[in-house]
């Protein structure tokens, strides 16, 4: 049965090792060909609940979710971790970083002097008030008291590092006593508000107006983000936007669609649920959910957009699910990968109770399409599909795949594997 849940905004994916200094944007890292349908045999596994966030920190790959335990590769040792934990890149050895997170964590991002930004719906680190975002040493697990940031309420479902700024979306409406609606820049030392960033969101008549999840461009002058709002600057922006935030302010771009205008099933005031880069920054791909099937909207689907161009833009390609939704979108150059719990890629004129239409491929939970056509690629390596993929992370090594299943590549991974480039 398909459920309504929360983003997988929580998903940022950061592609570089990370050092002291300069940190990238999280737009995808190219790789060289489609990674392989085994998953390696070393990841370590999360036994219970979701995982909604991966990063990568120098050799350490963060794991951010809602969750209590896990274990190691072989299934040998069980620890308990609550809500993010972390793991050696290269062997999978799960590493002493265990702070105290009293909240799920939808979203991560890597910080300067081997730490990382943890975003989620926490109201405490370490026993300590601090709600929503907060600042980790990875070698100690402690909260960074240095870097002092307060929402007002709500939660945190997407992080972006570049540079000395810290880029936020969710659901707060203020920071640190600055009105600040769904997405907000911070100082990535001191977490103090840039003043001079305001992306003037709304969301006439919407519930709540809420950012789901956004990229960074991958020379960090562009930002697109996706939810519920159908406002920017008093300017039409119904659930999309892209800024140009190269300088100190959020300068709307003249680029927008109107290709998600039309709705969804009733009750979503947002059905986007991911968008990423690719990693010359030349297009974005959109995940969707919307709990339909259609031939006409983009409910239950990828899409392709063109970024380069300002003016109204239509997508270049639509891969349609036929009524099952995606969560976590990938774009390596020569994959676009996408997971969710659908069944079927190719499928525009499948419907949701009546199975697979003409065309359509088997592609459980997880695919890959051309980025090219929006087409099926051959790679399948299936996975139970639960509710859905929530994250992916691309690095040098391959594509890291966070979910709340424990069946990938037709082998047991407890909700963490990767698939090797």
């Amino acid at each position: 049965m398909r459920r309504r849940l929360l983003a997988a905004a929580a998903a940022a994916s950061v592609v570089v090792p990370v050092a002291a200094g300069a940190l990238p944007a999280v737009a995808d890292r190219a790789l060289p060909a489609v990674v392989s349908i085994n998953p390696v045999d070393w990841t370590p596994h999360v036994l219970d609940g979701t995982v909604w966030a991966l990063a990568l920190v120098g050799d350490t790959v963060v794991v951010g979710g809602a969750f209590t335990k896990v274990a190691d590769a072989r299934r040998q040792t069980t620890l308990n971790r609550k809500n993010v934990f972390a793991f050696g890149l290269h062997d999978g050895e799960i590493r002493t970083f265990a702070p105290q997170v009293d909240g799920a964590v939808y979203s991560l991002a890597p910080g300067a002097d081997h730490t990382v930004y943890l975003g989620g719906a926490f109201k405490s680190v370490n026993g300590t008030n601090q709600r929503g975002v907060a600042r980790v040493a990875l070698n100690t697990g402690e909260r960074l008291g240095s870097f002092s940031t307060r929402l007002n309420w709500g939660d945190v479902r997407a992080l972006a590092t570049h540079g000395d700024r810290l880029y936020l979306g969710g659901t707060f409406s203020a920071i640190n006593g600055v009105g600040r609606v769904g997405l907000a820049r911070l100082n990535a030392n001191t977490g103090a508000v840039d003043q001079g960033f305001d992306a003037r969101l709304a969301g006439p008549g919407l519930k709540r107006t809420r950012v789901e999840h956004f990229d960074v461009s991958p020379d960090g002058r562009k930002l697109i983000a996706v939810g519920a709002f159908l406002k920017s600057a008093g300017a039409d922006r119904t659930q999309i936007a892209l800024f140009d935030v190269g300088g100190p302010a959020a300068v709307l771009s003249g680029w927008y669609t109107d290709a998600y205008k039309p709705p969804c099933m009733k009750g979503f005031d947002t059905y986007l649920r991911q968008v990423k880069f690719a990693p010359d920054g030349s297009y974005a791909v959109v995940a969707a959910t919307g709990r339909a099937s259609s031939a006409q909207k983009l409910c239950d689907s990828a899409a392709r957009f063109e970024t380069r161009s300002a003016g109204r833009h239509n997508p270049t390609w639509v891969q349609r699910t036929g009524g099952d939704s995606l969560y976590a979108v990938a774009v390596t150059g020569p994959a676009v990968y996408l997971g969710g719990h659908q069944r079927w890629f190719d499928n525009p004129y499948g419907t949701d109770g009546n199975g697979p239409g003409p065309g359509a491929v088997s592609r459980p939970g997880i695919g890959a399409v051309s980025p090219n056509t929006g087409k099926a690629l051959p790679w399948n390596p299936t996975r139970s599909r639960g509710v859905g993929v929530r994250a992916f992370l691309v690095t040098g090594q391959g594509l890291l795949v966070g979910s709340d299943t424990d069946q990938l590549g037709r082998e047991y991974h407890g909700r963490v594997g990767m698939f090797p480039s």
